[in-house]
């Protein structure tokens, strides 16, 4: 009989966010008439933007005629597209990365788990702590982990807490890693890294021969100048970190699925031997073997996000979403609770009340509140007595869901 990948077994009971379906679902057939908002898993709620919707209405014209039919594209990406995320997203910045170093991708959720593809198996990894759940588990079911012991910590992971005693800053490692996922701005948290915070990263991993995998889907959602949107705003950073971006919250397209991830040429790894090997063409060669692209009538939208009328409207909705941020905030912070982030990022990270913990703070908003939220401990051990709230939503529901947790006796 076939075998199974006994990894998947050492994975906890259930991923976080069908873990948290799965509860409201129960309660919604216990309670049919409940009117719940959602406030959970960060899908955005607003209409794509008109400049992308214009552009793929456009491409699915040309497609319908003979001279305009496009079939299979580059596995890397329309070089149009790459160009045009080249120039407005890193050569704008001073960032040194051309067209040629950009994957297109359909998220960059599976490019952070595919990049295992091309790793080797005894790297040792570091992950922050709460963590976004896909880069532990993706290690797990890749056999790159022990088991999990009673908080839920897998054997041969390093992880670094980031908690409000530490101001959400993550530590360097004590011992040697050779593999680091930072996510900044930072999901679930909201914090952020400074120039000098991720300078020090980009000459840890130098020092150590580390590979740096750079979480930047929500640069977008930045406010402060002084801040920095990408690692390789940090000199050095060509040399030692791979980074992944997205199109689906800044510009909507969680549901039509657009992504990228950065690898420079001249970044190396080393073989079993430790010769040199460049990691740009295993990355090239597992995407064209693994990978058709993404279609054309999606690149055709994701380059009108570069247009003026779509620059343009994207910054209306980051902004239409950061108000929902301030007012989650501002509403928490008068009902007594400690919150963090919501001020370069869409998430806020809510300090749960004495005594409850993050899933019974869960419980208690949907049954009482009937606002959905996503446990802190679901992101890791330090999140426990957390409880992260997304400001993807419209404005009345997140209004109407302020005014039901203030009147929750907490």
């Amino acid at each position: 009989m076939v075998q199974v990948n006994g990894n998947y077994l050492k994975l906890k009971a259930g991923y976080l966010f069908p873990e948290i379906a799965r509860r409201v679902k129960a309660f919604s057939e216990a309670h049919p008439e409940a009117p719940i908002i959602r406030l959970g898993i960060g899908d955005v709620t607003e209409p794509l933007p008109e400049a992308c919707r214009t552009a793929m209405k456009a491409a699915v014209d040309e497609l319908g005629t003979r001279e305009g039919f496009h079939g299979y594209g580059p596995e890397q990406g329309y070089l149009w597209l790459r160009e045009a995320i080249a120039q407005h997203d890193f050569q704008s910045r001073g960032c040194d990365v051309s067209a040629e170093e950009i994957f297109v991708s359909d998220g960059s959720k599976c490019d952070s788990s595919n990049i295992l593809d091309i790793l080797g198996e005894g790297n040792r990894i570091a992950v922050t702590d709460p963590v976004y759940p896909v880069y532990v588990d993706s290690n797990v079911m890749a056999g790159r982990t022990g088991d999990a012991d009673g908080a839920g910590q897998y054997g041969g992971l390093t992880y670094l807490p980031i908690t409000a005693a530490n101001d959400f800053t993550a530590p360097l490692p004590e011992g040697q890693v050779d593999l680091i996922y930072l996510c900044f701005p930072n999901n679930p948290t909201g914090a952020v890294a400074t120039r000098a915070q991720l300078k020090r990263w980009v000459d840890y991993a130098l020092a150590n021969g580390a590979l740096i995998l750079f979480d930047a889907a929500y640069e977008a959602f930045i406010q402060d100048p002084d801040l920095p949107h990408s690692i390789y705003e940090i000199e050095g950073a060509r040399q030692c970190a791979i980074e992944f971006r997205s199109f689906s919250k800044n510009a909507g397209f969680t549901g039509t699925r657009c992504a990228l991830t950065v690898v420079p040429r001249g970044l190396s790894g080393t073989t079993a031997d430790g010769e040199p090997v460049e990691l740009w063409g295993l990355w090239n060669r597992r995407q064209s073997t693994k990978f058709n692209g993404v279609s054309y009538i999606v690149q055709r939208g994701a380059e009108a996000v570069y247009s003026p009328q779509g620059q343009a409207q994207v910054k209306a909705l980051v902004g239409f979403y950061m108000e929902n941020a301030a007012i989650i905030r501002r509403e928490l912070s008068a009902a007594g609770l400690s919150v963090y982030g919501g001020e370069q990022a869409p998430y806020v990270w809510i300090k749960t009340p004495a005594g409850v913990d993050s899933w019974g703070f869960f419980d208690l908003l949907l049954s009482q509140a009937n606002v959905v939220g996503t446990p802190g401990s679901g992101f890791g051990a330090a999140g426990e007595g957390y409880f992260r709230l997304s400001a993807f939503n419209s404005r009345a529901n997140v209004e109407e869901a302020m005014t039901r947790i203030a009147a929750v006796k907490l």
